[in-house]
C-alpha cells in the first residue's frame, strides 16, 4: 500500500507506549495497533486530530505516501 503509517516513528521519539496513546486518543489498542500496521482502510479526522495532539506533531509526520514501484 503506498500510504505508510509512522505512528511507531512519532511513539519513539516523544518516548510514549502504545498503550498510553490508545488511552490519550479514546481507542482501544486493537485499534490503534491496526492503524499502526497500516491495515485500517480510513481513520477519521477526529481520531487524526486526537493523536496529533497527544504526539504534538502534524498529519504529514504520520502519514506518507509512496508510490508503488
Amino acid at each position: 500500500m503506498p500510504i505508510i503509517v509512522n505512528i511507531d516513528v512519532m511513539l519513539a521519539r516523544r518516548k510514549m507506549s502504545s498503550g498510553e496513546l490508545a488511552e490519550k486518543v479514546g481507542i482501544t489498542p486493537a485499534n490503534l495497533s491496526i492503524l499502526k500496521c497500516g491495515k485500517a482502510k480510513a481513520i477519521r479526522l477526529s481520531t487524526m486530530e486526537a493523536i496529533c495532539k497527544a504526539l504534538d506533531c502534524q498529519p504529514g509526520d504520520i502519514l506518507e505516501y509512496r508510490p508503488d514501484e
